[in-house]
């Protein structure tokens, strides 16, 4: 697996892979109706590609393909990091986070993480520091605000 800071190139393809993933793998943890606010399959190409650039963004290639991605802000928010609905439980969120992590260095890193990807970040020593729900045309959707002390 090769990880490799974002080009815009990637844009359309990350946004693919996010509308993929969250139908599929956030499946087991949100309804339809859910799942269809969050990822519409209508990103703003242009929006998603100002904001990865203006962050520390990396995307993981495996057999050619893009396999993940992530994203961290300056502030110590991880903004954005999923894997490619075939490629799950394989390690690549791992080593993306681990990269991320380590680029902001001291102090804390906050994220807001979907009820399906809670358990990976607990696994990583972050905790809780509220649960929360998210409006998103008039639907309600729970993540959870997570910090981890570095």
């Amino acid at each position: 697996m090769i990880i490799r800071e974002y080009i815009p190139s990637d844009c359309k393809y990350l946004a693919e892979l996010f509308y993929q993933t969250v139908h599929a793998v956030n499946a087991k943890d949100y309804t339809d109706e859910q799942l269809n606010v969050w990822a519409t399959g209508n990103v703003d190409i242009a929006e998603w590609n100002r904001s990865l650039s203006g962050h520390y963004s990396l995307v993981a290639i495996k057999n050619g393909m893009i396999t993940g991605f992530g994203d961290i802000d300056r502030t110590g928010y991880l903004d954005r990091l999923y894997v490619h609905k075939d490629y799950q439980n394989q390690g690549i969120a791992t080593a993306v986070c681990d990269k991320l992590e380590q680029a902001f260095g001291v102090g804390r890193i906050t994220t807001h993480a979907s009820i399906t990807a809670k358990p990976f970040f607990l696994h990583r020593g972050y905790h809780i520091i509220k649960e929360q729900q998210v409006i998103r045309s008039n639907i309600s959707l729970t993540n959870y605000i997570m910090e981890k002390r570095l």
